[in-house]
């Protein structure tokens, strides 16, 4: 269990795994974080953590930049996002916090989207992001409400710690509490930055049968398909069938959750 729980340990380099586990989800969330934001045509962007591209995907084709650079240090995330965005505007890099990208005179946006609770030094990554942005530009981001309304995950969890109590540490909604709105704000006003904004976002997830929810579980990329890749046989089935029969319960045909995430934006002053 302790390994699963270590800081670089949540296997983010599988990009098929990561696209049928979240990648279709990411997508639609990246939209609605996208017009949450205030911006103008014809910006610089810079998106930190860009994995298969979601976020990147979604400023090339809504947001009208004048250029928009994706990193992530997945060289596997990376190929898969050029690979779907061929936008000559879209510049790819393998790269990730620490190493930032930069811009003369700044980015008018950096974005990261669903990374920030994975990274080692949250406080330090935040501050080189405000460093690569123009003054008066814009810092912001997005994470799972792992918590509270990400369903998807949170019944996951808490069939898994109703299963293993043992297992409660590996939660995400215990590993990551600066996924919470009052977190966040505290984090980019401590970084200095101004005019600090926050919003829920949410979106439906549609699982027409209770296979389609449980495959992803599988894939052995990210903090739960980890989890359910530790289990042996036994233990395995018997979560799937905890799994199966709370969401079974209604008899309906078609699984639909919620999932919430928390954004936040701030001006670099």
């Amino acid at each position: 269990l302790m390994s699963i729980n270590s800081e670089n340990s949540n296997n983010w380099t599988t990009s098929d795994a990561y696209e049928a586990y979240m990648g279709r989800w990411s997508r639609r969330l990246a939209e609605k974080f996208l017009s949450w934001l205030d911006f103008k045509p014809g910006c610089t962007w810079l998106d930190v953590g860009c994995g298969t591209g979601a976020l990147v995907f979604t400023i090339s084709n809504l947001a009208e930049p004048s250029l928009v650079v994706a990193c992530d240090p997945s060289e596997s995330f990376i190929k898969h996002a050029k690979s779907r965005i061929t936008d000559p505007k879209a510049k790819f890099i393998v790269a990730g916090t620490g190493n930032l990208p930069n811009n003369p005179g700044g980015f008018d946006c950096v974005v990261s989207g669903l990374v920030l609770n994975f990274l080692p030094d949250l406080s330090k990554s935040i501050e080189e992001m405000r460093d690569r942005t123009r003054l008066r530009g814009t810092l912001a981001a997005y994470v799972w409400d792992y918590a509270g309304r990400m369903e998807y995950l949170r019944i996951f969890w808490d069939e898994v710690v109703a299963m293993d109590p043992s297992a409660r540490e590996l939660d995400e909604g215990v590993r990551f509490p600066v996924c919470k709105q009052k977190a966040l704000e505290r984090i980019f006003r401590a970084a200095g930055l101004r005019d600090v904004k926050s919003s829920s976002i949410e979106i439906p997830t549609h699982f027409e049968t209770f296979s389609e929810y449980w495959q992803p579980f599988l894939g052995e990329t990210g903090p739960a398909p980890l989890y359910v890749a530790s289990l042996d046989v036994e233990r395995r089935t018997e979560l799937q069938n905890r799994l199966k029969n709370r969401l079974e319960a209604g008899e309906k045909e078609v699984i639909t959750l919620v999932a919430r995430a928390w954004a936040i934006r701030g001006t670099v002053a």
